[in-house]
């Protein structure tokens, strides 16, 4: 499992610094202008009596982009190339279609533009929350956590509930708690298996629990104006939060962790092919792995000599350690999640997509 460079301390004092420094503000499109200069973009709002600028971070400009229909592969060219057309473009559209948006900003940047029907759950108040269930439950410690640019992940383990898949290879159960404050995704609880023999942590994002972040619509007004919590969001999110630590209190369940025991247990018995290197080969082209991912995997695939459905599964996992970035190691831990779902077919769906690479 991939270690977060923060503890949950130094986790939960970041989060505070964040709580000082954020602000959300609603605003009408034809309230904004962005402008370009020397490849920084900052984007203006004009509250009726200030005028607050942002630099936009590379998320909002895709969800800019997405939101006026303009092609991103276009986008970053204008903006690469001619910032004065991407600003020409992105500030004619913002005039043309006006609506409310919903503009989420920390320390001077625009982190997100978003609708303003989105549901502000948001990270302080989803550890606050859950803290005091994982501490309430038996053998469950905080294995790994970090906070990156885009998302919040707790990956815990439950001690206490643990299998052999072969004697002397103990696994034991878990789930990880991820949220996205910037709108690229849900609220998550998902069922993640550790195996301790070579720390892998796996995720089965199909036994996954989701809360959306889908709320109502801000009070018309005309002026673009800073959103605050009010009493009845408070309520809200009360409610809302208490629905999440339920979840999160049956997040270890016996019955889901012995179902995913028993695939694994199977995914033994499942060849992957007699070419190692074909089997990675065409793994990385299904699941879009780049150069370093594929070797990574390929490494760990011939040094645990376990060519089965199990061992591919166990060495798309092992590699996640390999990986600097935490959400793309996450997204591997998924992934050997899917490929362990997908075990009993694997031989099938690997030469399927052998032969497509061929005919391609």
């Amino acid at each position: 499992m991939k270690q977060g460079i923060k503890s949950i301390q130094e986790l939960y004092q970041e989060l505070e610094e964040q709580r000082e420094n954020r602000k959300d503000i609603i605003a009408d499109t034809r309230s904004l202008v962005v402008n370009s200069t020397d490849g920084v973009t900052t984007i203006s709002v004009s509250t009726g009596d200030d005028i607050l600028s942002y630099s936009v971070s590379d998320v909002s400009h895709r969800q800019i982009a997405e939101r006026l229909n303009i092609p991103f592969k276009y986008y970053e060219r204008m903006h690469s190339d001619f910032p004065e057309l991407l600003d020409k473009n992105v500030n004619g559209w913002l005039q043309k279609n006006p609506e409310k948006r919903m503009l989420r900003t920390l320390d001077g940047k625009l982190r997100a533009f978003l609708s303003d029907r989105y549901r502000r759950l948001d990270n302080l108040e989803l550890v606050d929350h859950v803290l005091p269930v994982i501490a309430q439950m038996k053998g469950c410690s905080i294995e790994s956590c970090d906070i990156t640019e885009t998302h919040l992940y707790m990956k815990i383990i439950n001690k206490t509930l643990k299998a052999e898949i072969v004697p002397g290879d103990i696994v034991q159960a878990g789930f990880v708690i991820s949220n996205s404050e910037i709108g690229l995704g849900a609220l998550k609880v998902e069922p993640l298996v550790y195996r301790l023999v070579c720390r892998n942590g796996l995720i089965c994002k199909e036994l996954a629990h989701k809360k959306y972040h889908a709320g109502r619509q801000v009070e018309d007004t005309d002026n673009a104006y800073e959103l605050y919590s009010d009493e009845t969001l408070a309520a809200d999110d009360k409610a809302y939060f208490l629905k999440v630590q339920d979840i999160v209190s049956a997040a270890v369940n016996e019955a889901k962790f012995n179902l995913t025991v028993d695939k694994m247990r199977s995914a033994l018995n499942v060849p992957t092919g007699e070419d190692p290197v074909k089997t990675v080969e065409v793994l990385g082209d299904k699941y879009i792995l780049n150069k370093m991912e594929r070797a990574s995997i390929l490494r760990h695939f011939i040094m645990g000599n376990d060519f089965s459905a199990f061992g591919l599964v166990n060495a798309v996992t092992r590699s996640s350690q390999d990986v600097s970035d935490y959400n793309r190691a996450t997204e591997l831990e998924r992934l050997g999640g899917t490929l362990l779902d997908e075990s009993q077919h694997l031989t099938k769906v690997l030469s399927n997509q052998s032969l497509l690479s061929k005919a391609v």
